[in-house]
């Protein structure tokens, strides 16, 4: 009997050489390496969630319920005028219809580096060229660099992360402008990626609202999973309303199940406690980087998102330290070269971040 093919053979090289994104093992572990909001619900609001999700259809498809979350955020956002909003199953789904929509002969993405490594990911599972642009030491926008990037490479995609990921950090609002209007100039896309934004000084939202005109390439990407709701899976997209009309065409129908729109809606209902939450969030942080300055050693860059970045003597001996004593961070020493000996430590409880704490300092 002859050999048979090995049906590894149609699936592509490229693919096959790839990673898959990495999830850390977190049993048993104090988990501050995701970015995860730590607070769960109340008592109380957890049974009348439960009630409420005991009585969706989950017998049909999708309907009424997701148009009804879709207004309701635009409400709570207060969608600027002209405007639209789509729901894709997390920022990750997103991203790649984004990239999917922009996949003509020669398109390619762009996005300053460290940054969140789906937008290089969604580029090249496409078959888009990807080109990443260095950050400063300091982690800033290198506006020069990509200004020469985007006029050589006419990038239909510009990312700009908003605070960044993982620097946590947000760019200069002269920067980002300037960098929206080269994107202008030769018809190109840029998105801003708000992730972040709960815990951030700044939405460019505003921006948008306030000169529309300047923004009509412009999008706008959140997601609900900082806010309280990293189970759910639940991303949104704003834009003026023809660009966002083009892309939805790509969304798979049903994208966001009936269990998931009945939590983001129920959510919405109670911001008041998630706002709590943020707010008890930004307070720990400035506790974090209060006492990260008093270690020796240890470099805490300024953050307006829920984790913070900080460069250690030696961050696999620290890394390594603190998961012995039960609290997973997340090493990323090798992601990039500007990111040497840094480990990313995610905001947690008063609790988790105390023990948190005394780990890293103990594994100096």
């Amino acid at each position: 009997m002859s050999a048979r093919p090995d049906p590894l053979l149609r699936i592509r090289q490229d693919v096959q050489s790839m990673h898959a994104y990495a999830v850390q093992d977190s049993a048993g572990m104090i988990k501050l390496d995701a970015m995860e909001n730590p607070f769960t619900l109340p008592p109380d609001l957890q049974a009348a969630l439960g009630e409420r999700l005991g009585r969706v259809p989950v017998n049909r498809y999708p309907g009424a319920r997701v148009e009804e979350l879709k207004q309701a955020i635009a409400h709570a956002i207060d969608l600027p005028e002209g405007s639209s909003l789509m729901l894709g199953n997390g920022s990750d789904e997103l991203i790649s219809l984004l990239a999917m929509a922009c996949d003509m002969p020669g398109a390619a993405i762009l996005a300053p580096e460290p940054g969140f490594v789906m937008y290089a990911m969604s580029a090249r599972l496409q078959g888009l060229a990807y080109h990443g642009v260095p950050l400063t030491p300091d982690f800033q926008l290198d506006e020069a660099a990509m200004l020469a990037a985007m006029r050589t490479h006419r990038p239909a995609i510009t990312y700009l992360a908003y605070p960044n990921n993982p620097t946590a950090n947000l760019w200069q609002a002269g920067s980002v402008r300037r960098l929206i209007d080269e994107a202008a100039a030769f018809g190109g896309l840029v998105v801003i990626d708000e992730a972040y934004q709960p815990f951030s000084s700044h939405t460019w939202l505003d921006e948008m609202r306030a000169n529309p005109q300047a923004h009509a390439h412009v999008l706008l990407m959140r997601t609900l999973s900082k806010f309280g709701l990293a189970g759910v899976r639940l991303g949104y997209l704003v834009g003026p309303r023809a660009l966002v009309h083009e892309i939805d065409k790509l969304r798979p129908p049903y994208n966001v199940s009936v269990l998931n729109a009945e939590c983001a809606l129920f959510a919405l209902e109670h911001t008041e406690v998630f706002a709590r939450q943020a707010a008890q969030i930004r307070q720990e942080r400035q506790r974090l980087l209060d006492t990260l300055s008093a270690m020796p050693g240890v470099q805490a860059f300024p953050s307006d998102a829920n984790m913070v970045l900080v460069r250690v003597p030696d961050a696999d001996r620290c890394f390594d330290g603190m998961k012995a004593q039960g609290v997973l961070v997340k090493n990323v020493s090798k992601m990039h070269p500007l990111l040497g000996n840094c480990l990313r430590l995610t905001v947690g409880t008063p609790d988790e971040n105390t023990r948190m704490m005394a780990a890293l300092q103990t594994s100096l």
